[in-house]
């Protein structure tokens, strides 16, 4: 069983409550939810980290950003697009129906939780949150390096060629033109890299990740014999992304555990999934031993 932050701050709400004398819930009640609470706070310290588990279109789920915390993924896709100043979180162009933005669904929460586990940031790693700009590229970047000024004390930053990895890591996808990412000063974006495109000059101070659509290197679903050729093909590219630091992602993979034990073998660092709970238990029963990269 997992308890959500948001759940942990309803308890919390009880301190607002009268004196237990007087309190409507009652006493019984009161003590139930400071149980509930404690119980939260060892859960949440059991929670398994999973370095190697992404979170696609975590915006999709019913729970955004909570969801895959509470499953232990370190890595969460947002899909943005810049509307009226406002960066607004959403697969299609958002015309009708009002949608939550950037900064309320992921900025502000992850905040929170930062703070309230000052004293344990060992156990939470970095959270990677991947914005995938769908529109006005330049724009777009130019809105998000102002919102991050409220939130520059919790961003990874890179500053003359040195990479500081703090609780927050922003990679930019999509349209992510790195000459607008800024290149005074701290810069707090990293950038995505095409995996079919990578070449030996790249930065390892700008490229975080490296990611292409699996069926643009593979066609395997799981069943059968893979071509030798395009698992060669395969490796190659993650060799190259590895030497200049990239973590490696395929998206659109099948959810297959055949699948997912090939790509690990191979060294995708970053198994894309919607299905949260199917791929926490893939890591945390079945999955291979990998050796940790030099990178």
């Amino acid at each position: 069983m997992y308890f959500s932050t948001q759940t942990v701050r309803t308890y919390l709400s009880v301190r607002s409550c009268p004196p237990v004398r007087s309190c409507p819930y009652g006493v019984k009640t009161v003590l139930l939810i400071i149980g509930l609470y404690l119980f939260c706070l060892q859960t949440r310290a059991q929670i398994v980290s999973l370095p190697h588990a992404y979170a696609h279109n975590d915006y999709w789920h019913k729970r955004p950003l909570l969801d895959a915390l509470d499953n232990g993924f370190t890595h969460v896709e947002a899909d943005v697009y810049l509307r009226r100043s406002r960066l607004v979180v959403s697969h299609n162009p958002p015309i009708f129906k009002r949608k939550h933005t950037l900064e309320e669904l992921y900025f502000r929460p992850l905040l929170q939780l930062f703070t309230q586990n000052q004293d344990h940031q060992a156990s939470l790693d970095t959270v990677v949150l991947m914005i995938d700009v769908k529109s006005k590229g330049g724009r777009a970047i130019r809105a998000l390096n102002k919102l991050l000024d409220r939130y520059k004390s919790v961003l990874s930053s890179c500053e003359d060629g040195n990479v500081t990895i703090r609780n927050l890591t922003l990679v930019i996808t999509g349209h992510r033109p790195p000459a607008l990412l800024g290149s005074d000063g701290p810069r707090y974006l990293f950038v995505d890299a095409d995996l079919k495109n990578i070449n030996n000059q790249e930065r390892p101070d700008l490229y975080f990740t490296a990611s292409c659509r699996y069926s643009r290197l593979l066609h395997w679903k799981g069943k059968g014999e893979i071509a030798p050729g395009e698992q060669q093909h395969l490796t190659d590219l993650i060799k190259r992304a590895h030497s200049i630091g990239a973590k490696v992602r395929l998206y659109g993979s099948p959810d297959k555990t055949a699948v997912w034990n090939f790509l690990m073998n191979c060294g995708v660092d970053l198994i894309n999934t919607d299905k949260l709970v199917a791929l926490r238990n893939y890591f945390v029963h079945e999955a291979p031993v990998i050796p940790t990269s030099s990178n």
